[in-house]
């Protein structure tokens, strides 16, 4: 790899770079491997399928996350046509973050302080997501990105079979009390804006 010829000969004036006893180059603590499609693929296969490999089981919310795209969505108004997902690995709650695809990384203020990630988790995430739009989509024609915190609402106050509670109720330690999640507190009437039964029956559409 010629970049990778090019860093380590000029070594001694890029201090991010280091070579180890092992003569393996890292960058800072990143591993630095060359650009071979196999190569990448091989190393990432042994490094998540080795009975070697420990689990990493965070200690504390949103101290880890992994985080894919939804893309190919309709424009909306605003120009948005993909989803950024990202899921706390430990509580499983999720944000829906609305935006473009032609965002850039810069623009999404990328930042690994938080080890993200794409794994499974996120991709089960994204089954999900795809199912609840897809259930939602004759309801909510048109502006998907209006109705999308709803979605993330639905999702984080639906049972999770792996941690046995909503991701809400793991990551808050009690069950949501909103006046849009009346099912979780028992029978009562509601009193007020026209605004929360349409919420509700939107966030009930979104858990078919």
């Amino acid at each position: 790899d010629s970049e990778i010829w090019t860093i380590v000969e000029n070594l001694n004036k890029q201090v991010e770079f280091r070579i180890d006893e092992d003569n393996v180059l890292w960058r800072d603590t990143r591993l630095v491997v060359p650009t071979d499609a196999s190569l990448r693929e091989a190393l990432l296969t042994e490094a998540h399928s080795s009975p070697f490999s420990p689990l990493n089981i965070p200690v504390w919310k949103w101290d880890e996350i992994s985080m894919d795209f939804v893309t190919g969505l309709p424009r909306t108004q605003r120009r948005h046509d993909a989803i950024w997902v990202v899921v706390d690995r430990l509580t499983k709650s999720e944000h829906f973050l609305p935006i473009r695809k032609d965002y850039s990384v810069r623009r999404l203020k990328f930042s690994t302080a938080f080890h993200p990630q794409t794994e499974g988790q996120s991709e089960r995430t994204i089954q999900t997501l795809e199912d609840m739009l897809r259930s939602c989509a004759l309801e909510w024609t048109g502006n998907w990105d209006d109705y999308i915190c709803l979605v993330e609402f639905a999702y984080n106050n639906s049972w999770h079979a792996s941690i046995k509670c909503a991701p809400f109720e793991m990551l808050y330690g009690r069950k949501c009390r909103a006046p849009i999640c009346r099912d979780q507190v028992g029978k009562r009437v509601i009193e007020g804006p026209e605004m929360i039964e349409v919420t509700n029956a939107k966030v009930a559409v979104a858990k078919e």
